[in-house]
């Protein structure tokens, strides 16, 4: 049938079909198949129709048998005359060969046969007669496969089980015997990633950094014109999620230069010297591609610290292997080109000798995007989203401070999906609302049987958060108040729109505490009683409280020391007793202060703990809107009145690290 559509274009066709690869496999197969046949067409086996003695006796008598031969002396092959083969439809009709018998017969022993036969012969007239013939035959391929079969199978298993051993396909560093080999991943020109700096948003510092290593390998003698050295190795750090792979796949993707990517945990093997051999057998491949970049993701995994916590029987594979890289990055010259990029979360861990210019020469912190970065992200993400025209990036900017890359991109993607949920044909601003509720408190669980008793609690309990929040000048600006269960353990919780600072102040984290202590201080007030409601909230004001009085050098009484970094390099408290329990003290008194605040604020204040208790029994949920007509407007300036309109609409709602949601 023609094709008669003019848009189709044969030549598209063509180029859309795969070539057909030939798998090793196959060979064998054609091998073992020309066997059998070869086994059939020139030694056939024995399908010739049985006669018995008595018939070959009838056969013999009739004069119809043209000859009778006698193979390897068991077995007897019997062959007629052609016009006598109509008067027996059994015989064996000619097939492969024209030599081929009418009937065989068993004789087992040729002595017991040739007697018997020497009667029947020497009975008949002597045209009748017949004289036996004697071959010895033998089955060379029969013979040959016989002798190969099992050593065949012995070498399938054996490869079978080092492919399953070296946990790897077909290929280099599939067999046992190449385990040693690097497994990073080659991306050349014929490999195409589909990322590029465009992709990238909110790393703008980072983006100007890391373009220019691409355009040290693009352009060197642009710089070594000027007696600069291209830089050995760069590393990425920071949090999780905040784009440092995503950074490495978009030089890959604008580099015009082989890109070697290879994880950390790809050198650990349970074979020792194996992870020195993989960083041999990287920086060789390297070397022989240059000009490269070389990227190890998570390098700490074999970058960390010597020495450090080294006891009695730790894994000194993981030090030799950081050895051997530490000397491949000295070793390489400076004018060959291969740069190495690493990434990691965990920079404090990493040992000092990696760390110093020579072998790292850039180090690049990715930290969490600010306003603007988010606003970035957020468009980036956006753009394969169906939007209604009230979405906007700059309000969902707005209400994610904090937010790394990674959670934003999950915020988008969830509101895709409790779109298509609900059947719309556009994502909405209630869907980013939806999204980010399940975000950062869980999966909303409607089924939840909570007894009155336990919902009054819970209500006085989120109200307590909420009144101390909405009447201490430096908490952050209540948005939103819950009694709705979310999560695991979580009844309920209040969020707050928490100002994106870079320091905070004394009487900042004292109102903080005072807040989180609210929950507390209305069960207390309310019921006279307390529940175990409030143990996420003394679990912060408690590491709050301390890192006040031996971090941040709050205290009068401990004085202006940190004991931050001390702390966390030691098994021993870097401080004596006496000081320990002045420690001790001056938490309890600070944190017995801030509760003795708490329940005055909240004394003071009774009448509106009770309408908002009463309202979130009603409704269950309250936004801004709902608490400032109930409680009157906020005695402070509301940060939120700075920000996006989009904002004010039905108090759109954020949580961020740096806030402190009461669970119940």
């Amino acid at each position: 049938m023609e094709n008669n559509n003019p848009n189709i274009n044969p030549e598209d066709n063509n180029k859309n079909k795969k070539p057909v690869k030939i798998n090793s496999y196959w060979i064998y197969g054609a091998v073992i198949m020309l066997l059998i046949l070869g086994q059939l067409f020139f030694f056939p086996a024995s399908s010739n129709s049985v006669i018995s003695l008595d018939k070959l006796k009838t056969c013999m008598e009739a004069g119809d048998v043209q000859k009778i031969k006698i193979v390897n002396g068991t077995s007897a092959e019997i062959y007629l005359k052609k016009e006598a083969l109509p008067k027996y439809p059994d015989a064996t009709k000619t097939t492969f060969s024209e030599t081929q018998p009418n009937f065989t017969m068993e004789i087992g022993s040729l002595d017991v046969f040739k007697p018997d036969f020497d009667k029947i012969n020497n009975s008949l007239s002597p045209d009748r007669q017949v004289v036996l013939t004697y071959e010895t035959r033998t089955n060379v391929i029969g013979t040959i496969l016989g002798y190969l079969l099992m050593p065949i199978i012995f070498i399938a298993l054996y490869f079978i089980i080092m492919r399953r051993v070296s946990g790897g396909a077909g290929g280099p560093g599939a067999q046992i015997f190449n385990i040693g080999k690097s497994k990073a991943q080659l991306f050349e020109k014929d490999s195409k990633v589909n990322l590029t700096f465009a992709d990238v948003a909110g790393l703008d510092e980072a983006k100007e950094e890391i373009m220019e290593i691409v355009d040290f390998l693009k352009n060197p003698k642009k710089y070594t014109s000027l007696g600069g050295k291209i830089p050995k190795g760069v590393l990425l750090v920071g949090p999780p999620g905040t784009g440092k792979t995503l950074l490495a796949k978009a030089v890959a993707g604008e580099a015009n230069v082989p890109f070697f990517s290879m994880s950390g945990s790809d050198f650990v093997e349970m074979f020792v010297g194996v992870g020195a051999s993989r960083v041999r057998d990287l920086f060789k491949q390297a070397r022989e591609k240059a000009p490269c970049i070389v990227f190890i993701d998570e390098i700490d995994a074999i970058g960390r610290s010597r020495g450090r916590n080294n006891f009695q029987g730790g894994n000194d594979e993981r030090e030799n292997t950081l050895n051997q890289l530490l000397v491949e990055m000295d070793g390489f010259s400076t004018d060959k080109g291969v740069i190495l990029m690493a990434a990691t979360n965990r920079a404090d861990v990493l040992d000092n000798a990696l760390m110093r210019p020579g072998r790292f020469d850039r180090q690049i912190g990715i930290d969490r995007p600010d306003m603007n970065g988010r606003v970035q992200i957020f468009n980036v993400h956006l753009r394969g989203i169906k939007l209604n025209p009230d979405v906007s990036s700059v309000a969902l900017a707005e209400m994610t401070p904090g937010f790394a890359g990674a959670d934003i991109a999950n915020v988008c993607n969830e509101a895709a999906l409790i779109a298509a949920r609900r059947n719309k044909t556009s994502v909405d601003m209630s869907d980013f609302n939806y999204a980010l509720d399940r975000v950062i408190g869980g999966l909303e669980k409607k089924n939840s049987l909570i007894s009155p008793r336990e919902k009054e609690i819970i209500s006085y309990h989120e109200a307590g958060h909420a009144v101390c929040g909405w009447f201490l000048e430096h908490a952050s600006p209540l948005v939103k108040v819950t009694i709705v269960p979310r999560g695991i353990g979580t009844l309920g919780y209040a969020q707050y729109l928490p100002k994106e600072e870079y320091i905070t102040r004394t009487e900042q984290l004292l109102d903080r505490i005072c807040m989180t202590f609210g929950g507390r201080a209305a069960e207390e007030i309310v019921f006279g009683k307390i529940s175990t409601g409030a143990q996420n909230d003394l679990d912060q004001v408690t590491k709050l409280a301390y890192s006040m009085v031996t971090i941040y050098g709050m205290n009068k009484s401990v004085g202006n020391v940190s004991f931050y970094q001390m702390s966390s390099d030691s098994f021993q408290k870097p401080f004596s007793e006496q000081t320990s329990s002045m420690i001790d003290e001056e938490v309890r008194k600070l944190l017995d202060a801030q509760y003795k605040r708490c329940l005055e604020l909240l004394k003071e204040r009774r009448k509106e703990l009770e309408l908002l208790a009463q309202e979130l029994l009603a409704k269950e949920v309250l936004q801004k809107a709902d608490v400032e007509r109930l409680l009157g407007p906020r005695p402070y300036q509301d940060e939120t009145e700075l920000l996006h309109p989009e904002l004010k609409k039905e108090g759109i709602k954020l949580n961020d690290q740096t806030s402190t949601p009461a669970i119940a």
